[in-house]
């Protein structure tokens, strides 16, 4: 089995370079869609293959799923992920925060 990483620990690191922190938040909605899949299933304890198999799909779909830029997650594909993992999808519009200074 493959060996599972901590992605806090990994997104932590990331974010210390200006660069990624500058487009992980012009990606933001897509950043948090990848993060809640990939924190969902590795808490779960499950590999990327074991997901796709799963729910029935091969283990490439879960890793485009699980890249921020990908931009092409389904709601019904989101829901057979969550499913599979034990959880529901919930969504919510927020205002959005105003960028400092303005």
């Amino acid at each position: 089995m493959a060996k599972l990483k901590d992605f806090k620990k990994i997104k932590t690191e990331w974010l210390k370079d200006e660069g990624v922190r500058k487009e992980y938040e012009a990606q933001k909605e897509e950043f948090q869609i990848a993060n809640e899949v990939i924190r969902a299933r590795t808490k779960a304890r499950m590999t990327q293959a074991q997901l796709a198999q799963k729910i029935g799909t091969k283990t490439p779909a879960i890793s485009r799923l699980e890249s921020p830029g990908y931009g092409k997650a389904s709601f019904t594909t989101l829901k057979k992920v969550a499913h599979a993992l034990g959880y529901e999808v919930q969504v919510k519009f927020v205002p959005k925060r105003r960028a400092q200074g303005i």
